[in-house]
């Protein structure tokens, strides 16, 4: 995949957690768009559960993700499914955790293995696992943009852990409806950075600036991708 797809899908399914825009935008997209609202639950839920719990762990490496704790989707949020060893946690993310300015936000057909170090487990992951609850129950996307400031208004939420991390390394994940909707990448969260300071958005680097504010955080974040060349089971990310 060229960095210019990965550019491409950074703005859609892929990233975590985002900037909110103003919620009367977003509702005039999704007007517009393929997936103008949330689809019935049943859709963005997996029926088979081990069937989940194995795609939650192709998010990174088996070394790393055997012993992580993994978490399934439920009706109401996601539920713990295996107890984890080495403080790292796998699930697989839906649409909802894409930026509100994406036209797929309630595209049903996402799916995004993830699996977050300890201290993004601790500081991010809490985030995610938010959002999800809030699209379950039944919120518009206004809604979810005006809980999310307000718990980033009024620090709510746990702060920005140092060496926070997070594995997108699965080749079986789901991005966006997009040509080329899948790539093998890690994410890095740290305090407000500069790109420049990272090497980042430039010709042949693999840094790529994702967002300049992680939505629920206390503190501004920047989230960026390292794209890597091999997918978590080894072989070859062709096309990076």
């Amino acid at each position: 995949m060229s960095l210019t797809n990965v550019r491409m899908i950074r703005l859609g399914a892929v990233a975590l957690l985002v900037m909110p825009y103003a919620a009367c935008s977003a509702q005039a997209r999704d007007a517009n768009g393929k997936y103008p609202r949330m689809a019935t639950i049943a859709q963005y839920l997996m029926p088979d559960r081990n069937a989940e719990i194995a795609l939650a762990r192709t998010a990174a490496p088996a070394s790393i993700s055997r012993d992580a704790e993994v978490l399934v989707l439920g009706r109401h949020g996601y539920e713990t499914a295996v107890k984890g060893k080495n403080g790292f946690g796998c699930l697989v993310e839906r649409a909802w955790n894409a930026g509100f300015e994406s036209a797929e936000f309630w595209n049903p057909t996402i799916r995004s293995p993830v699996c977050c170090n300890p201290p993004a487990a601790r500081s991010v992951l809490p985030l995610v696992l938010e959002r999800a609850t809030l699209a379950l129950a039944g919120l518009t996307k206004a809604q979810i943009i005006d809980s999310t400031t307000a718990a980033t208004t009024m620090k709510r939420n746990p702060a920005l852990q140092p060496g926070a991390m997070c594995y997108m390394m699965s080749k079986e994940a789901y991005l966006t409806d997009d040509d080329g909707h899948n790539m093998s990448h890690l994410m890095f969260y740290t305090p407000l950075v500069d790109g420049e300071v990272l090497g980042a958005d430039v010709q042949w680097s693999p840094v790529i600036i994702g967002q300049h504010s992680v939505a629920g955080t206390p503190e501004p974040v920047t989230e960026f991708y390292v794209a890597v060349p091999r997918w978590s089971d080894g072989t070859l990310a062709t096309g990076h």
